[in-house]
């Protein structure tokens, strides 16, 4: 059978995806003739689209056509205008509930992890140095590579030691609205699963966000908090962060992973660089493996408030309840205010390689990136770096910014993390391992060797949804148990970390 010239998602959409290149003159169906060459990931109009017309893909309105579009018409961003925000007003919620024993069935129900007093057990074994403010960061960094080379050869039960820096802790208003969002970022950044309960804390001493706003009293200890302006000299900080990190080392050391339930695991779902496809093949193949994990008790994470603003109320049709509609509504609110406030709307968050990649607008880009979710109730909404207090699918509210929701995400205790492209990015975080899935066959060729698993043969027929899902549900317990490495860290790509800080910068 030969591979589909287009994809058409739903019976009501009058456009289609081009599966490769086509070609001017190609007839991809009766009466449908392309009136030019139409890149890949593009859409062609099936039917002629009067001037305000609809535009519809996914059964859903991306837009109204500026000007009228023929049959065959090659259609892109600059020929829409943006349909209205969705209403956040009373949304029905539970409506669209799927029964649980109706989510696809986890062939595995076990990994192996390292348990934690308390929260998910952790995927990694590490050693995490937080600093409190940014200036500590070049101190920390020297230090992170003299532990590495001189003191890890001696724990081999250890993982690696990760220094977790940011740019916040001075020259900000610390006491501001919106400060406790960062505040508690880093909070929840200091107790991390992957790092064991074992706290070192290095601030510089003159900073803004001071120990006793993200540890309890109890452990502000010289154990666990070390002040760089209490050391005369280089050498004495050094020896002294030496010596902290050996003992911290020593307990680790000691950690062991254990057969663990599904129900210890938290992981996280992010996508970036999305083209057309990313809603068509690497999303919704996350989304049937994360039915697999909450099906087997599980916590899955899915974010981009930008992202899924556009189908927030097909989210809180999702709702276990209406705590978590009310929840939801009030975090798209805030971020349309946050939005508005900066001058700018929704639509701002396309990049160009997302528009290359024949997404004409947000509306489209949202639509695709839910499909991550997958099909689970939502039991639970957080705020950007909250911790989740209930088990499945639960919709963490951050920015939708690679190297802002990756944090938000760390911070709320996931373990791991499963990243979906198409246009293709290295990106990867210290903390916990991120497994890489791309949209289309073109981005496994070309990134062959950076890429864990390639959802393209979906598009063209070779696989299915399911079929990609099974494998991401495998590698995802293979890498959370330590069996495997994504390439991230095979080559140690792990991106800087940048604490949302919506506060003023003083």
């Amino acid at each position: 059978m030969s591979a589909p010239l287009y994809i058409k998602v739903k019976d009501a959409d009058n456009v289609a995806i081009a599966v490769h290149d086509i070609p001017r003159g190609t007839e991809i169906m009766p009466g449908v003739v392309t009136r030019e060459d139409i890149p890949q990931a593009h859409k062609i109009a099936l039917t002629d689209i009067p001037k305000g017309g609809e535009v519809v893909r996914y059964g859903v309105v991306l837009g109204c056509a500026k000007a009228p579009i023929p049959v065959g018409a090659w259609i892109n961003e600059h020929m829409l205008d943006l349909p209205q925000s969705p209403g956040l007003d009373d949304m029905p919620y539970g409506t669209s509930l799927v029964p649980m024993e109706e989510l696809p069935d986890p062939p595995r129900r076990t990994w192996m992890g390292y348990r934690n007093k308390t929260g998910p057990a952790g995927t990694r074994n590490l050693l995490g140095i937080v600093t409190t403010v940014q200036c500590a960061a070049g101190v920390v960094n020297v230090a992170v590579e003299r532990i590495k080379r001189e003191l890890l050869p001696k724990y081999p039960n250890v993982d690696g030691v990760v220094a977790v820096n940011h740019p916040y802790g001075c020259g900000v208003a610390i006491k501001a609205r919106e400060a406790h969002i960062p505040i508690r970022a880093v909070t929840n950044l200091i107790r991390h699963p992957n790092f064991g309960g074992e706290l070192m804390v290095v601030g510089l001493g003159c900073e803004k966000l001071t120990y006793d706003m993200v540890l309890p009293p109890e452990d502000i200890t010289p154990e666990n908090t070390l002040t760089l302006q209490d050391y005369r000299g280089h050498d004495a900080m050094m020896q002294a962060l030496m010596e902290m990190a050996e003992r911290k080392l020593k307990r680790l050391n000691e950690r062991r992973r254990e057969e663990l339930p599904l129900s210890e695991l938290l992981i996280g779902m992010q996508c970036g660089g999305s083209d057309a496809f990313s809603g068509l093949t690497a999303n919704p193949s996350a989304g049937y493996a994360a039915d697999m994990l909450v099906k087997g008790g599980a916590t899955v994470l899915f974010s981009e408030v930008t992202e899924v603003r556009d189908g927030v109320h097909l989210l809180a049709a999702r709702c276990r309840d209406a705590a978590a509609r009310d929840k939801l509504a009030a975090e798209m609110k805030w971020y349309d205010d946050y939005l508005d406030a900066g001058g700018v709307d929704r639509d701002a968050n396309p990049t160009p390689g997302n528009k290359k990649g024949g997404l004409a607008n947000i509306v489209e880009k949202a639509m695709g990136s839910i499909a991550k979710s997958g099909t689970a109730p939502i039991e639970e909404v957080l705020s950007p770096a909250e911790k989740p207090h209930k088990h499945g699918l639960i919709y963490a509210a951050t920015p939708a910014s690679d190297i802002v929701c990756g944090p938000c995400q760390l911070a709320s205790g996931i373990g791991l993390q499963v990243f979906m492209t198409g246009r293709g990015t290295p990106y990867g975080l210290a903390a916990a391992p991120v497994i890489k899935v791309c949209s289309r066959n073109e981005m496994k060729e070309h990134w062959f060797d950076l890429i864990d698993v390639n959802a393209g043969p979906i598009a063209t027929g070779e696989k299915t949804i399911a079929d990609v899902g099974a494998e991401l549900f495998h590698l995802i317990l293979d890498v959370a148990s330590g069996v495997k490495k994504p390439y991230s860290d095979q080559y140690g790509f792990h991106n800087d970390l940048c604490i949302f800080n919506p506060a003023p910068i003083t």
